[in-house]
């Protein structure tokens, strides 16, 4: 009986939450509840709002298409600010090569869409920043939390 109990209130709370899926691979995914389209839209609506420049969209699918392949819809984003990003590049400036941020939208094959990026703390573990850009990441963690529920919140 607790065990029902138990199943039964990790499914109603499964459902009213967005799954979030933060693999040991350092990338945090939520679904969205709203179309490919809409979830680029939203996001880059939240991004503007907070002065952040968007550097590119890049659609991997139409990419496919020129070269005669399939695949589902998949767009990156690729976002930052260079104030954060200069000062994570102080302490190591090898972290460059995972700056400027960038979110992925993606549609699986059942139809869902998805919503992915880096967790900034993995990539603070990834190039051993230590205490240095503790804060930044810290702030760069909340922010990107925020933007991401911007885009595939009901």
């Amino acid at each position: 009986m607790r065990y029902l109990l138990i199943a039964t209130l990790a499914l109603f709370g499964s459902l009213s939450i967005p799954p979030a899926h933060a693999g040991g691979n350092g990338l945090i995914t939520l679904r969205s509840a709203h179309s490919m389209t809409r979830t680029i839209q939203r996001l880059r609506s939240a991004l503007r709002a907070k002065g952040m420049s968007v550097f590119a969209q890049i659609d991997h699918a139409r990419g496919a298409g020129r070269v005669g392949l399939e695949l589902r819809p998949t767009t990156l984003l690729i976002f930052g600010n260079p104030k954060m990003g200069t000062l994570l590049m102080e302490c190591k400036q090898g972290v460059g090569i995972d700056l400027p941020q960038k979110m992925l939208a993606w549609r699986d094959a059942r139809g869902r869409v998805w919503l992915t990026y880096n967790d900034p703390r993995y990539l603070a573990g990834r190039h051993h920043l230590g205490r240095c850009g503790a804060a930044t990441i810290r702030k760069m963690s909340v922010i990107l939390r925020r933007f991401a529920k911007a885009a595939v919140a009901p």
